[in-house]
C-alpha cells in the first residue's frame, strides 16, 4: 500500500495553530450564544473534525445536527451542483442555526445550503467555517466566524480530503500536484 502522506507537500497551519484558534472561535461564539437556542449543523464529512473540536470547546449548551451535501465528487474543484445526501434530523424552526463547514472555497456549496435552511425558518444562522479561501470565491456569502484564510493551494487534514483521504491529518497541509492532476 503506498504511503499516502507522502504525498502532502508541507503543514499549512500545525495542529498547535489549530487548537489555538478554535478556542479563540469558541470563545467568542460562546458570548454571542449565551442568551440563544444554539443548533450546529456540520456539513459531512469534512467539517466533522471541526464541528467536534469547536462544540467541546463551548461553554454553552448546544444541539446538533448534520448535513451531507456534495459538489466536488473526485474532483479538485466544485461542480456548482449539491447533491444533497443526507439532509437534517431536526427542524430548524426556532432554531439559532450556527453552520459549521471545514472550508469555504467558491460558496457555491455553502451558499445553497444557507438557502435551503432559511426556508425552513431558522430563529437566526450564520457560519462558522474553519478555512476560508476568498481568491475562489465565485457567489456572494459571509462568514461569521472564521478559523483561517488560506491562500488558493489544495489543502487536505483535519477532515478535509482528497478522494477520501487525509482526513485523520492533525494538521493541515498542502498536497503535492501530482497526488491529483492525474485524477
Amino acid at each position: 500500500m503506498q504511503d499516502v502522506f507522502s504525498n502532502v507537500e508541507k503543514t499549512l497551519l500545525t495542529e498547535a495553530q489549530i487548537k489555538i484558534r478554535i478556542a479563540e472561535m469558541a470563545r467568542q461564539i460562546t458570548e454571542d450564544y449565551k442568551d440563544k437556542n444554539l443548533l450546529m449543523v456540520g456539513v459531512l464529512k469534512g467539517s466533522v473534525v471541526f464541528m467536534t473540536d469547536l462544540m467541546r470547546a463551548l461553554d454553552i449548551n448546544c444541539k446538533i445536527d448534520f448535513m451531507a451535501v456534495s459538489s466536488y465528487g473526485k474532483g479538485t474543484k466544485s461542480s456548482g451542483n449539491l447533491n444533497i445526501q443526507m439532509d437534517l434530523r431536526k427542524d430548524v424552526m426556532g432554531y439559532d442555526v450556527l453552520i459549521a463547514e471545514d472550508i469555504l472555497d467558491s460558496g457555491c456549496t455553502l451558499s445553497k445550503v444557507k438557502e435551503l435552511i432559511m426556508t425552513r425558518k431558522p430563529a437566526s444562522l450564520k457560519i462558522a467555517a474553519f478555512l476560508d479561501k476568498p481568491s475562489r470565491r465565485t457567489v456572494d456569502i459571509k462568514i461569521d466566524y472564521t478559523g483561517f484564510e488560506i491562500p488558493d493551494e489544495f489543502v487536505v487534514g483535519y477532515g478535509l480530503d482528497f478522494d477520501e483521504d487525509y482526513r485523520n491529518l492533525p494538521f493541515i497541509g498542502v498536497l503535492k500536484p501530482e497526488a491529483y492532476e492525474s485524477t
